[in-house]
């Protein structure tokens, strides 16, 4: 799958303008993109990250890594994904990233969504749903994920994200509704954010292969 990865990373620089801000997510799928970038560095602005591992990445190619409230609204946002259904609607937040990359994508007037095949989905949910949550409401938080979803929450033991919290990883979902259950789950007290894009979901979807499908 690395070259249907590559294939979608480089694909992506097709939406990259001169002079542009770009905003750039995390992942294996982003790294072929970031590196795509690095070799056109000198027509861009800059980027705004999603995460500390991408800034490294970004800066070690020369580029300028702008913080996101100076940079203010973009013009475009790169990400890959965990899943992608038809209607565009994302998971994502395996790389514990997603709180960032939500407000990345929020403040972008496109985002391109980079992935290979095999994250394409009928229904969303086989991928287990990324929520970041404040430490001290982890057990709160997951007696209310399963009440609500009947999903079974894993805390991700181990793992701290770039904001200092920590993941629960919702399994067993069929997210028929993505949207009803992103704007459910951000109402429980102690969650950050949830790894469903579907609010705001890509606007364009690159699938790697030979050629890039562009959805």
């Amino acid at each position: 799958m690395s070259e249907a990865k590559r294939l979608a990373g480089e694909k992506a620089i097709d939406y990259v303008e001169d002079g542009m801000v770009v905003g750039v997510g995390t992942g294996s799928t982003v790294a072929y993109f970031i590196d795509a970038l690095g070799r056109i560095r000198d027509r861009i602005a800059g980027a705004v990250s999603s995460s500390e591992q991408s800034t490294a990445r970004l800066r070690a190619l020369g580029i300028e890594v702008l913080d996101a409230n100076a940079a203010g609204p973009l013009k475009l946002y790169v990400d890959g994904a965990d899943e992608c259904d038809p209607h565009k609607r994302l998971i994502k937040g395996g790389g514990a990233a997603l709180t960032r990359e939500k407000i990345i994508a929020e403040a972008s007037e496109t985002f391109v969504c980079i992935v290979d095949p095999a994250k394409q989905v009928p229904v969303l949910g086989r991928f287990p749903l990324p929520v970041e949550v404040i430490p001290m409401a982890r057990s709160l938080v997951a007696r209310r994920i399963l009440a609500l979803t009947g999903g079974q929450p894993v805390w991700r033991d181990g793992v701290v994200t770039d904001n200092g919290n920590w993941i629960l990883d919702v399994h067993n979902l069929a997210i028929t509704d993505p949207v009803g259950m992103e704007t459910e789950l951000n109402q429980i007290p102690g969650v950050v954010s949830v790894g469903l894009f579907a609010r705001r979901p890509a606007d364009v979807v690159i699938v790697g292969g030979e050629p890039p499908l562009v959805l």
